[in-house]
């Protein structure tokens, strides 16, 4: 009896959004069952938008554009079975994606007092609730602001605007269906704020008045370009515009002010938009002439035999007007009277007292003068010996050169022998060079350290150098040295040393070490930098560099170390040298898989085989077809340098036996054969060769598609042609589709796609950037498809 058909796979219930596609599948025991299809009991002949399909023994029902009458009960049968299931249409609220995206990404934007409308269409099963929130509350009618929603849109309205309506707005959709949320900005441009008060006065004269604020806290949405400043005498209506300042500076000085009258100032900020409202200060009034404040106590700076030096600081409080100088004054230790040192105020702030009685005592007090007139006095500085006051320093010990190049030299010395009562302040390094006779200090202050570098020095050129311990008293005796400084090296621009063994193109076995040394020269020493494919080297690799040699070093070879390396020198002037070469990683091929013979024209035999492993990372691979007439005999190759996975040998004699056997070849050598394991022999038969022993065959006619060569990766440059090529075989012939990125080729005249004999080839006559992209082939008959994939990578400019 008939086997019964039986379910395997049954009819399962989906959801889809209405618009989308939906696809009912079911799978049966059998391939040549026939069935039919119902939709809520009725059988279905003819459906808009429907497609019934049937590949093998699974049969779907395809609907590419759902919509509301689509959805019900669908029962797929036949003789022996049953399988049923439900189509549900969801309809959730959908915006138009342009619009969405639209309205989403780039903010609403309106300028204060204008009417703002924001409408959104949509579509879905009704009823749709649509909230609109901002800041993530939610709107409600106002006099200004009112949200009104319809079947088919909802809207937000301002009659108008405010820099507050500013802000981060959702609008939420909702439906039994589902829910759709967008977020929106509604951006506001307004004049600024006020500036932020209060204004402060930070200095004022008889003659000048300095005020300051601080920037507005909003200002308006554009970028602040000025202020503009307004004076207001106490009394009188008009306002006078004083002037602008950048908006960096929020201080601003008139001198269009006189003692003793009050203002009052206003402060704009200005925007693309305009000016603001201002911020206004209290009254203001110039001040009356006021003299200096006191001086610190001055300093004691050195004493002499007569002699004292004292310095000061300027006063914290200036009065109204500049400083014009000081006057100084004196007193012996325990009297009462303070004597004036000089008649006239001295400008400078340091002053050397002469003349005075050596051994006594003595206290100084100095006094700021203005226009105002002489200011308060300081306190008194603390008492001072008109004395010497401590002997130098000894002269340093073991004074030398620790170091030098073409510009500069290193000095070392030790410490002066130590001396009861003598301290040491520091060092002074003095220079002068062979022909001038005057020496250079080579820094303002004493040198802490013992050691010293002089720098910016000629080459060539002889120097003398002296190092001086130094204390309160002076400096100590000078340790003296003659030195000479050298030329500086030529410099050398950088360049590699090619010779006949430094190759472009290497060929290393997998798992083998690559070492490649790169001799150069360069002065000074280059910045050495190891790339592969423009990219840092992997972490395996090892660089090396030292006496003009850098080596890479790579102690397993891999596949993935297949690339192009490049090694770039560069000194510090910019001078840049570069040498590339390629190294491709490879291995002696694996066997091709199982051979099968096959007669398909009378006195042939083809032989197909399943291609070498190692396709999928040699590109020159390439196979060798040896036959043989006995078991024993000698191998003779019959076909070299085929690419394909296929060759046919048409000097067959009937009668005879054949033997076959398949290598893959590369540059590194002979993969290990694959052989047939039958004798293959023509029959000797007067009527039809056709017919010979059933074991020889091995073939059945029928065969799903299967690639005997895959795509393979390609890079192109921009303008040329390409060509991209597979072979594939299979009995009904298949039918060849190509695809790029998913995309159907077949009505698209820009390629030319060609199949002859199964192999197939995809041809672009003049290549552009967007042609790049990842391609597939898609082989199909009765009994199955078979896909192949590779990439096509565009080199050039954009």
């Amino acid at each position: 009896s008939a086997q019964l058909c039986r379910v395997n796979k049954p009819l399962v219930d989906v959801r889809v959004v209405k618009g989308e596609q939906a696809e009912l599948s079911c799978t049966v025991s059998s391939k040549d069952v026939q069935g039919t299809w119902f939709k809520d009991g009725l059988k279905i002949k003819t459906m808009e938008g429907v497609r019934l399909e049937k590949q093998g023994s699974v049969h779907k029902l395809i609907i590419d554009k759902v919509e509301d009458f689509h959805a019900g009960k669908y029962r797929f049968e036949t003789a022996d079975i049953k399988t049923e299931a439900s189509v549900f249409v969801e309809d959730p609220p959908q915006v138009d994606k342009i619009l969405l995206t639209n309205l989403t990404n780039v903010p609403t934007v309106t300028k204060a007092g204008q009417k703002v409308k924001i409408k959104i269409p949509f579509e879905g099963q009704l009823p749709i609730k649509a909230t609109w929130l901002k800041d993530g509350v939610e709107l409600i009618d106002g006099t200004r602001i009112r949200v009104d929603k319809a079947d088919t849109f909802t809207m937000l309205s301002i009659s108008s605007s405010e820099r507050k309506d500013c802000g981060d707005y959702k609008v939420r959709l909702k439906n039994d269906h589902g829910a759709l949320e967008m977020n929106l900005k509604l951006v506001v441009i307004d004049k600024p704020q006020p500036p932020t008060g209060p204004i402060k006065i930070i200095e004022s004269s008889s003659s000048n008045i300095t005020i300051q604020w601080k920037p507005p806290k909003d200002d308006g949405g554009k970028p602040l370009q000025s202020y503009i400043i307004q004076m207001q005498q106490v009394g009188k209506s008009d306002w006078v515009t004083l002037g602008e300042t950048p908006k960096t500076c929020t201080t601003f000085t008139t001198d269009k002010v006189e003692q003793d009258v009050g203002y009052y100032f206003r402060v704009q900020a200005v925007n693309a938009e305009g000016a603001g409202e201002a911020l206004e200060s209290d009254e203001v009034k110039a001040a009356s002439k006021a003299i200096p404040g006191p001086p610190d106590p001055p300093e004691i700076v050195s004493t002499g035999k007569e002699t004292i030096t004292i310095s000061w600081k300027v006063p914290h409080k200036t009065g109204s007007s500049r400083i014009v100088g000081y006057m100084v004054q004196k007193r012996k230790k325990g009297a009462s009277t303070w004597v004036p040192v000089t008649n006239m105020p001295v400008a400078d702030r340091k002053l050397k007292m002469t003349n005075l009685k050596m051994g006594l005592q003595y206290e100084f007090r100095v006094a700021a003068v203005n226009a105002a007139g002489i200011g308060e006095v300081s306190a008194p500085s603390r008492p001072a010996f008109a004395r010497d006051s401590t002997e130098p320093p000894g002269q340093v010990r073991d004074f030398r050169v620790a170091g030098r190049d073409s510009t500069s030299i290193t000095l070392t010395w030790k410490t002066p022998e130590p001396k009861r009562g003598v301290d040491v302040k520091g060092y002074e390094v003095d220079m002068r060079s062979y022909d001038n006779l005057n020496w250079t200090k080579c820094s303002v202050l004493p040198i802490k350290a013992t050691t010293y570098t002089v720098k910016g020095l000629q080459p060539k050129e002889v120097y003398f150098l002296r190092v001086r311990a130094v204390n309160d008293g002076g400096p100590g005796e000078a340790a003296e040295l003659e030195t000479f400084i050298e030329a500086p090296p030529p410099v050398v621009p950088p360049r590699f040393l090619i010779n006949d063994r430094v190759k472009s193109f290497l060929v290393v076995k997998a798992g083998n070490t690559i070492r490649v040394p790169m001799r150069f020269e360069a002065s000074p020493d280059p910045v050495v930098t190891w790339l592969k494919d423009r990219h840092p080297l992997p972490k395996r690799a090892v660089i090396n560099t030292e006496h003009g040699t850098t080596q890479l070093l790579i102690e397993a070879a891999e596949f993935s170390d297949t690339g192009t390396y490049t090694v770039e020198l560069q000194n510090g002037s910019g001078n840049k040298e570069s040498f590339s070469f390629q190294i491709r990683v490879t291995d002696i091929p694996q066997s091709p898989g199982p051979v099968v013979l096959e007669e398909n024209v009378p006195k042939t035999v083809t032989v197909t085989w399943e291609p070498s492993a190692s396709e999928k990372w040699e590109s020159d691979l390439y196979y060798t077809v040896l036959k043989r007439e006995s078991q024993k005999g000698l191998w003779h190759t019959v076909g070299d340098m085929i690419y394909t996975n296929k060759f046919t040998y048409t000097k067959l004699v009937p009668g005879r036996d054949y033997y076959f056997r398949v290598v893959a070849k590369n540059c590194l050598g002979t993969s290990g054969p694959s052989e047939t394991v039958q004798p293959w022999r023509v029959q000797k038969r007067k009527a039809d060769f056709y017919i010979r022993q059933q074991e020889y065959r091995g073939v059945n006619h029928n065969q799903p598609p299967r690639f005997l060569v895959q795509l393979k990766p390609c890079v192109v440059t921009i303008g040329t042609e390409c060509h991209m090529n597979c072979a594939v075989t299979g009995y009904p012939q298949p039918k060849i589709t190509w695809y790029k990125d998913g995309k159907d080729l077949s009505k698209d005249p820009t390629y030319l796609r060609k199949n002859v004999f199964g192999v197939c080839s995809l041809m672009i006559l003049g290549v552009v950037k967007t042609d790049e992209g990842e391609y597939m082939v898609e082989a199909s008959n009765d009994l199955g498809h078979a896909f192949s994939k590779a990439s096509l990578t565009i080199k050039g400019n954009n």
